[in-house]
């Protein structure tokens, strides 16, 4: 039994994505890789959240000499830089493996455009989702979280005291004529 708070485990492939995502690859070009980084975060802490998905966000450090690291940036969103000398589709396909010989987490999606990444994880049993398919589910979940934020907010009104408890209005208005 899948006693997790998570509907699946989307392992993204960051650079890949980035490499795909139009607007992306254009702050890439723009502002630089850490900028297009940070928006490909904060979209998907959004869209993971809305979704109930566990993300972790993979990306290269294979030419960096730098450890293994990851860090938190939500209950559902992780961001993963792999150790130097792997790639992020080592990383993501070693995943897929312990998914395949454990059936852990329930389910498992792979976000990438990679052809040969797609082959590879879908043979392991898991979900594949192409760069094109996560930046439209991003998009129409901003949407839909959109249209319920518009929809709980009162409307806006022309004076401020309509937005007060009536309870208040009525004890500002006997204030207001000298009334205890």
């Amino acid at each position: 039994m899948n006693t997790s708070p998570y509907s699946a485990l989307l392992l993204v492939d960051g650079y890949n994505i980035i490499g795909r995502w139009s607007s992306l690859k254009q702050t890439q070009d723009e502002y630089g890789l850490e900028i297009a980084r940070q928006e490909l975060i904060e979209a998907l802490i959004n869209y993971s959240t809305h979704e109930g998905f566990q993300t972790q966000v993979v990306f290269d450090a294979q030419l960096q000499k730098t450890p293994e690291s990851a860090e938190t940036y939500s209950p559902y969103l992780s961001v993963h830089f792999t150790k130097w000398m792997q790639t992020a589709d080592t990383y993501i396909e070693k995943r897929c493996a312990h998914f395949s010989r454990h059936g852990e987490p329930a389910r498992l999606i792979v976000a990438t455009s990679d052809r040969a990444q797609q082959l590879t994880v879908v043979g392991y049993g898991a979900e594949w989702m192409s760069a094109t398919l996560l930046v439209q589910n991003i998009s129409k979940s901003k949407t839909q979280i959109t249209r319920r934020h518009k929809k709980t907010q009162k409307s806006p009104s022309r004076f401020l005291a309509n937005g007060l408890d009536a309870s208040v209005r009525e004890k500002l208005s006997r204030w207001r004529h000298g009334l205890s």
